[in-house]
């Protein structure tokens, strides 16, 4: 295995503290490698930084002579107006003014999903590439991002949180691609099923670890089973070296007599001793988890929220996403939503909420019902407001459980340091913004909690905690989610919405795949029926009308074309789902073969109606 990109020693501090210190490590070929660790441990700097986007302070970067680094951010910016004007510009920058553009361009954009075939917005499926971007959704925002990056065809990829704003089937179809993958890859995630699904190496960055992280070979259950061992040893280790600093420090002060027959050398090395143990004790004090607990009013009411019937429908383009939904909403229900991007979901919570009326059907709440809303894109905070008086907005004191407590107080519940209080909400990390948020809504008593996606930019300390406290919770959740792991945990029931109009309760998320699949299957029936009526229309005699008898060659042709019709379509379908393999999805050379056979197999098929038609003309002319 080549070592692809290593750095040494890496460091880097922003506002005076240190993200990360002494990293050292290296990337090979055939590398697939999952990092997390807890929010501000520098990770998309890191990221940034073996990127070349940023510099360190310490330490250095060596990439192998002609490997091609790919990243993709966080955060999409784009140019253009369109996916394919996007990728054409973006690859004419990087490679200049290359004849085949167009064609990688297109081909890039096949592999991650666009089609020339799809409609400009049909709820969360295909999009044309010509669908303008800002009409696209988080999810698909997120594919053009890696068309950028695969267009490159990069020997390196660092992704920094891919999974963030893709949908449930995204995140498949992302996983899928990446297990096929010809390239190596360090991507940064909290997804623990994806961790566990794509990774051969796991790695946390976290001051607590010597080295400022620790790599594990194999998937997160693998580094979960090493964890614990090293921190245990490490914890035997401090308190060693704590009860040898209590002998050094009563032997530095033992008396004047002895102090002048003392040796220079061990003094130095006991001075030595003390620090390093107090920047061990610095280093392991940061493993903190936050403090989430919602507090619930314990109404005792069986109804607290009724929906019967609901519809509501968009306007552009016209189509009803949510079509006569019936719910019911009791104390200690966890109802988990799926569905893909654009399907609904969040109209659906802010009906439930009130910030949106349905276009029929009516929902009952119970008396004086106490709701709190998680908005994902998290409008109720403002962005210029210092982090005390987002977390305080009238004094210096909130009111937490019956108690005043001071901000300082309860900001460090959610791991916010003192000198955060007075910086602006906006220059907090994600993962920090999702904390003060769920840090004002704990302040409020709740009967019902709606969620909608809590878990982006969360660590997993934190999402574990969050996971217990609504597991805890005694009243009734409504949550939106693409995090696998805490669905499983957490639903008690599904809600599948599917864009249309179509929904269904179901137990769990192995059931909502198969709900998918079966949707799909109609969906395609359905739009392949007309032209199916077409075909029996043209086939059907008409009428009384005089049949014109076809020579025997063409009579004989005439006899087989229904079949090798069939063939010629089921040859389409081969080559299309050789064109979704992973592994041809990630070869540019086999793609461009699998397309240009896919091309050749739709024309022969539409040759083959072509000559049908001709064929039918000749019996059905007077």
């Amino acid at each position: 295995m080549g070592l692809l990109l290593s750095c040494r020693e890496l460091s880097k501090s922003y506002g005076g503290r240190a993200l990360f210190t002494g990293i050292t490590l290296g990337l090979y070929e055939g590398d697939r490698v999952g990092m997390f660790g807890p929010n501000g441990a520098g990770k998309s700097t890191f990221l940034k930084t073996l990127a070349g986007i940023e510099q360190p302070d310490d330490g250095a970067i060596e990439v192998r002579r002609g490997v091609r680094v790919g990243y993709v951010a966080q955060q999409d910016v784009f140019a253009e107006e369109t996916p394919r004007a996007e990728l054409e510009r973006f690859l004419r920058e990087r490679k200049g003014e290359t004849h085949d553009v167009h064609i990688q361009a297109a081909i890039t954009l096949t592999q991650i999903g666009f089609s020339d075939e799809a409609a400009a917005d049909d709820g969360g499926g295909p999009h044309s590439p010509e669908t303008p971007i800002a009409t696209l959704s988080g999810g698909w925002r997120k594919r053009l991002a890696l068309a950028r990056a695969l267009a490159l065809e990069p020997d390196l990829l660092l992704l920094d949180e891919p999974t963030n704003h893709l949908d449930l089937e995204g995140i498949q179809w992302l996983e899928s691609l990446l297990k096929g993958a010809r390239f190596s890859f360090l991507v940064v995630t909290h997804d623990r099923y994806f961790l566990e699904n794509v990774t051969t190496r796991v790695m946390e960055i976290n001051p607590i670890f010597k080295g400022g992280y620790l790599a594990v070979p194999g998937t997160y259950s693998d580094f979960l089973e090493r964890r614990e061992p090293v921190l245990e040893a490490q914890e035997k280790e401090q308190q060693a070296m704590k009860m040898q600093v209590a002998e050094e420090i009563a032997w530095l002060k033992r008396g004047p007599k002895a102090q002048r027959n003392k040796n220079k050398s061990r003094i130095k090395d006991a001075h030595d001793l003390i620090e390093t143990y107090q920047e061990t004790r610095n280093r392991t004090a940061t493993d903190q988890a936050v403090d989430i607990e919602f507090q619930a009013t314990e109404r005792k009411t069986r109804k607290l929220l009724a929906a019967h019937a609901l519809v509501k429908a968009m306007r552009d383009p016209p189509r009803k996403i949510i079509d006569k939904v019936n719910l019911l909403l009791t104390p200690g229900m966890k109802l988990g939503v799926l569905g893909p991007n654009g399907s609904g979901k969040s109209t659906l919570l802010r009906l439930l909420t009130g910030e949106l009326q349905p276009d029929a059907g009516t929902i009952k709440r119970a008396p004086d019902l106490r709701v709190i809303f998680f908005d994902q894109q998290r409008k109720q905070l403002e962005k210029k407001q210092l982090l005390r008086h987002a977390l305080a907005p009238d004094s210096d004191s909130v009111l937490y459980n019956g108690e005043l407590v001071h901000v300082s107080s309860y900001a460090r519940r959610f791991l916010f340091r003192f000198d955060q209080l007075d910086r602006p909400v906006g220059e907090l990390s994600g993962g920090e913004q999702a904390r003060v948020l769920i840090a004002r809504l704990m302040l409020s008593m709740a009967d019902v909690l709606i969620l909608d996606e809590p878990t982006n930019d969360l660590d997993i300390p934190s999402l574990e905690v969050l996971e217990q406290s609504l597991l805890e919770f005694p009243g009734a959740l409504v949550l939106v989610t693409h995090d696998r792991f805490m669905l499983d945990r957490l639903a008690t029931d599904i809600l599948g919405v599917d864009g249309f109009g179509g929904h269904t309760i179901l137990t769990d998320y192995e059931q909502y795949q198969n709900w998918v699949v079966a949707g799909n299957k109609a969906r395609a029936k359905a739009l392949a029926a007309p032209a199916a009526e077409k075909k029996a229309e043209s086939a059907a005699p008409a009428g009384n009308k005089p049949r014109k008898k076809l020579s025997f060659m063409e009579q004989k042709e005439y006899d087989v074309m229904e079949s090798k019709i069939q063939a010629a379509e089921e040859t389409v379908q081969a080559c299309q789902k050789q064109i979704e393999n992973p592994a041809v999805m990630a070869d540019h050379v086999k793609l461009t073969a699998a397309c240009d056979q896919m091309h050749r197999a739709q024309e022969a098929v539409a040759a083959l109606y072509r000559r049908w038609e001709e064929l039918e003309g000749k019996l059905n002319a007077l």
